[in-house]
């Protein structure tokens, strides 16, 4: 019975490494020869290919309740109600925008999905949860960027079942808020009023589960440590919550102040759900915590009537009800970090040889965890921490023990102000002590940022996992130190000389180049910085830290503009450059120290490398510092925004000039490359990088018509998402839109 279990979760799980689904048809024929499996009694096969039919009729489900085609980019009238806690992320210098989910959203020109994230920039009044709006959105089918090794944003959106998302133009209140979300915005605004301002965003975060409070230095700090997990509300949360409640049965029994007549083990067990999914109320209910509860009601059951039953049999369970309950968890890193760090932990405590005491198991919990954690960190391009054991051996019981049930008790006192505001000011100064040794942790040694990880170098590791996991005498620790190294220091590519890699990079409504020879890296602009989000931060960097880059030997930012230097502050702190250059160095804040960019000509690697800079220039555009390479002859141009007068300036003082890729300027404004510039350089391809339904409407229809008319070939990072030119070799791109994936 267990394999067959485990069959239809391997079906199940086998969801996320679709590139498209079948149809409906297809889906029929499945679930036949699955129904013929089982009466063959093939059972494994069957359960496998029935696990497998489930989650494709589920995604299903979630792709026909995306926006229509032929309503993305349109403006409507709609309705809905406010789901989830509105996020409203405190941005210095910047226009406050509150995003939030919309539900059951309806509207009389068209049909729309069930669910909705849209964002509302500078809205009038404040918005709450639970409140019902008509508002006039701009609708997008859900999108995002997409790089190497980079945040999937489109596979979040579907796994969280989010058919569209908008921009809020203007709108009224029409309801206002009632129900679950409402009584969680109440508690949020209570706990603002009464906690200490320094500990607000976290205590939101450990009773709501909304984490939008917490900073950015907060954020750095906990993932530093290993102890994000402390933060969001998950199995760890409930489950003590479950074990607080489960215990306070027990100790009535123990100390015989329990009625003999009445059972003690049902009443602690019903009693522990109930606590469970009161939390969960609280956390208002999203999956991380959907899953929880599943696992505890799991856990409870096993104790209650099925403890002859092995331990693996309810972690099947839990896993298999998670998955058939929601199939497309399986898109969320968390899914996958939460049931291998539980797995980790059956294994070894059920392997363990003779007993451990209560401080053996303290300890080895934190280091088994983090061993069986490392690999699917590194396969999700996420930072290992290596002071994380030591990190959770204090953070762990001090928050679990003092700082929550603190913030806990201090919320129920809230009809009490007074009371509260005395318990959540001592559950503040323990948080905040907890962050101060945090931060001393995190500087003591910083978590370590893996490159790319192969499917070969994954199931490799995990193999070595095992070996530190399971009992010594079975494998040697020799052996798991082997089969790890190829995901400490995983072979790579290796370029020759006289060849480049250039990724034009897809960061939205911005630029960021990065180019990489056989020995030498440069970036050509960092990427925009827009409404809280630090495309250098997000973007640039994954990519870099992917592809084992800890240094840039240039980064060359064209002007100072926003969508193209908001991200390099964020790159300097966290690789070392040897080199910044600015067509625009004293606009910059000073601490950048770019220098000038200064017409010059160098070669790295058998790569040639060429900058310009018009002497003439009379706006920010116009100072766009230029670059060519050229590799085996193969030559790519780089423009920034330099307009139509800007480029009759670069063709006057380089006659000689050709390209076969062109970096469109300007993200293709009809201000930049004009008729006379393309037909001059003669390219035989062109990249825009420009983001999806931008207000500022490029690429203009003109420029489009020039490169056509040249019989260029477009590419566009709206489109086609990140562009890798083999520059040197004469053939095709590769782009992202390439890889494949049934949601996108």
């Amino acid at each position: 019975m267990r394999l067959s279990v485990l069959a239809f979760i391997f079906g199940l799980l086998g969801l996320r490494g679709l590139p498209w689904l079948p149809n409906s048809s297809w889906l029929l024929l499945f679930v036949l020869m699955a129904l013929l499996l089982l009466l063959s009694r093939l059972y494994l096969l069957g359960f496998a290919l029935l696990g497998l039919s489930w989650a494709c009729l589920s995604a299903q489900w979630a792709l026909a309740d995306q926006l229509a085609t032929d309503l993305d980019g349109r403006t409507l009238w709609i309705e809905g109600i406010v789901v989830g806690l509105p996020e409203w992320p405190i941005v210095p210098g910047q226009a406050a925008t509150v995003r939030f989910e919309l539900q059951d959203a309806v509207s009389r020109r068209a049909e729309l999905p069930k669910r909705m994230r849209l964002a509302w920039r500078t809205p009038p009044v404040q918005i709450k949860a639970g409140e019902r709006w008509r508002l006039a959105v701009r609708l997008k089918r859900p999108d995002g960027s997409l790089n190497p090794h980079g945040f999937d944003y489109q596979a979040w959106l579907f796994a969280k079942r989010i058919g569209a998302t908008g921009s809020v133009k203007t709108g009224q209140r029409l309801v206002t808020g009632q129900g679950l979300h409402h009584w969680r915005e109440h508690i949020r605004e209570r706990l603002q009023r009464y906690a200490p301002k320094q500990a607000q965003g976290v205590m939101a975060a450990l009773v709501l589960g909304d984490s939008s409070g917490l900073s950015a230095q907060q954020w750095q700090t906990l993932q530093t440590t290993g102890t994000v997990h402390l933060m969001v509300i998950s199995g760890q949360h409930i489950s003590l919550i479950a074990l607080i409640a489960y215990g306070a049965v027990v100790w009535l029994v123990r100390l015989g102040w329990w009625p003999s007549r009445i059972p003690w083990l049902p009443v602690a067990c019903v009693l522990s759900m109930s606590a469970a999914l009161a939390y969960g109320a609280f956390a208002g209910f999203a999956v991380p915590v959907q899953r929880a509860c599943i696992m505890v009601m799991v856990a409870l059951l096993w104790r209650w009537r099925f403890q002859r039953l092995s331990a693996w049999t309810a972690y099947l369970a839990a896993l298999c009800l998670v998955l058939v309950y929601e199939p497309l968890v399986v898109l969320q890193a968390g899914f996958w970090l939460s049931f291998t760090a539980v797995g980790a932990l059956v294994l070894a405590f059920s392997a363990r040889l003779g007993p451990w005491r209560w401080w053996h198991i303290m300890g080895r919990t934190q280091w088994i965890a983090a061993i069986g954690l490392a690999p699917f960190l590194l396969a999700l391009s996420l930072p290992v921490s290596m002071m994380g054991p030591v990190a959770n051996i204090f953070a762990v019981p001090w928050l679990s023990l003092i700082a929550l049930p603190l913030t806990l008790l201090g919320t129920l006192l809230l009809p009490w102000p007074a009371l509260a505001a005395w318990v959540l000011s001592v559950a503040g100064w323990c948080l905040q002590s907890m962050f101060i040794t945090l931060d001393w942790f995190a500087q003591g040694w910083p978590a370590w940022q893996g490159g790319g990880v192969s499917t070969v170098a994954l199931l490799l590791a995990l193999l070595g996992v095992l070996c530190f996991i399971l009992p010594r005498p079975l494998l040697p620790l020799s052996a798991g130190l082997a089969l790890c190294l190829p995901l400490i220091n995983p072979s790579h590519q290796q370029l020759v000389d006289g060849e480049a890699q250039v990724w034009v990079l897809d960061v939205g409504q911005g630029q960021a180049v990065w180019v990489k020879t056989a020995h030498h890296s440069l970036l050509y602009d960092a990427g925009p910085l827009t409404s809280g989000f630090d495309s250098g931060e997000r973007i640039v960097l994954p990519v870099l830290r992917g592809f084992y880059q800890t240094h840039l030997d240039q980064l060359l930012i064209s002007h100072a503009d926003t969508d193209h230097a908001g991200g390099a502050q964020a790159i300097l702190d966290a690789v070392t450059v040897a080199q910044v250059v600015s067509g625009q160095p004293t606009e910059h804040p000073a601490h950048l120290s770019a220098q000038t960019c200064t017409e010059q000509q160098w070669h790295w690697d058998g790569v040639w490398f060429w900058r310009w800079q018009w002497r003439n220039a009379k706006d920010s555009n116009q100072q766009s510092c230029v670059l060519l390479i050229a590799a085996q002859g193969e030559r790519l141009l780089l423009t920034g925004d330099l307009d139509a007068a800007g480029e009759a300036a670069l063709l006057a003082d380089w006659p000689w000039i050709k390209a076969d890729w062109l970096i469109v300027g300007h993200h293709g404004s009809r201000t930049s490359s004009s008729r006379r510039f393309v037909q001059a350089i003669s390219p035989r391809y062109a990249v825009i990088s420009r983001g999806k339904h931008n207000s500022y409407g490029h690429p203009h229809p003109q420029v489009l018509a020039n490169l056509e008319r040249e019989q260029v070939r477009i590419y566009d990072t709206a489109v086609d998402k990140a562009v890798l030119v083999y520059l040197g070799h004469y053939k095709e791109p590769w782009t992202m839109a390439m890889q494949l994936r049934f949601w996108r």
